[in-house]
């Protein structure tokens, strides 16, 4: 790291989502609920696949790892946000911002080719039944997974490397309640034009990429729906629909943070809470109130749960 970098601005100072105690204190208690509630609902989902047998399958599997990367996308910025709310003065360090700078882009990069894998995964379920136990075998899902998790952590390499040796000699405020690129750059002593632009591309090669494939996969997906049975249908059509929703929730907030910007900085507040709070939270909710396999796991589990309880 930058020995001058380190010198000149030691933290940053984040401005927040309101300056009155009061909707601080209301906000406290907000988010810490909504944070409980992302890991309790990724934790449950993840255990439920886990425990459950007849969940053993690719679908679940990748929809595990899923809850997974939702549970650590949130966690990457919503703690330290919620600890703010209690603090007059919400600094952050260099090597902190840098940290959830890299993190961020990491876990969300790997969340968007993860959603390209599932997409796959349906695809082959869809249009290849007979060759579905074969083309995703155990093996298969796990080298793809590794696939995600290096796409990621490539990505965030290559924004990190440009952002750490940015000279920061002076305004330290980001007016957020995380450190992100966009706001990053305008604090550096440089003109930062055309580095916007390269991080732009960089964001927007795998967020427009994976979209543009998400939306000709599940296209095509439908298409093929139409032709099948209507019982075969049906259940595809809610497997697909719930997939589709999550797709749209996580994908709009990051196309307009980071690809199309509006720079409306109370937009650009929320579509963050959003994209970090909110979608993580819902896609829990989305695949198990949409999914009858899901519901049949959770009673099953229950059920279970109480006879174990009146043996004892």
């Amino acid at each position: 790291m930058d020995k001058e970098n380190q010198s000149v601005v030691s933290e940053f100072v984040f401005l927040g989502l309101g300056n009155s105690w009061n909707i601080q204190t209301l906000l406290f208690l907000i988010f810490l609920m909504l944070y409980l509630m992302i890991l309790s609902g990724n934790i449950a989902v993840m255990i439920l696949i886990i425990l459950d047998p007849q969940l053993h399958s690719p679908m679940y599997f990748l929809l595990a790892n899923l809850s997974f990367v939702d549970m650590w996308l949130s966690s990457v910025t919503t703690p330290k946000m919620i600890t703010d709310f209690l603090r007059e003065v919400k600094t952050i360090s260099f090597g902190g911002c840098m940290c959830q700078i890299f993190f961020a882009h990491f876990i969300a990069a790997s969340e968007m080719v993860l959603l390209v894998v599932m997409a796959y995964d349906r695809y082959v379920a869809i249009c290849k039944p007979l060759h579905y136990s074969t083309i995703m075998s155990l093996h298969r899902c796990t080298g793809l997974v590794a696939i995600v998790w290096t796409a990621g952590f490539v990505h965030s390499m290559s924004q990190l490397v440009v952002i750490e040796k940015l000279p920061f000699c002076g305004p330290r405020e980001i007016d957020s309640f995380f450190c992100d690129i966009p706001l990053i750059t305008k604090l550096a002593c440089m003109d930062s034009y055309n580095l916007d632009i390269l991080i732009n591309v960089d964001c927007g090669l795998v967020a427009v990429t994976c979209f543009v494939v998400l939306l000709i996969s599940y296209t095509y997906i439908l298409l093929t729906v139409r032709k099948s049975s209507k019982t075969g249908a049906s259940k595809a059509l809610s497997t697909c629909t719930a997939h589709i929703m999550v797709v749209v929730i996580f994908f709009v907030p990051c196309i307009f943070i980071y690809v199309w910007p509006l720079n409306i900085t109370w937009l650009d507040k929320f579509l963050a809470v959003f994209y970090s709070v909110f979608t993580p939270l819902l896609n829990p909710a989305i695949y198990t109130l949409r999914n009858k396999e899901m519901k049949n796991a959770m009673k099953r589990l229950r059920s279970y749960y109480m006879d174990s309880k009146g043996r004892v």
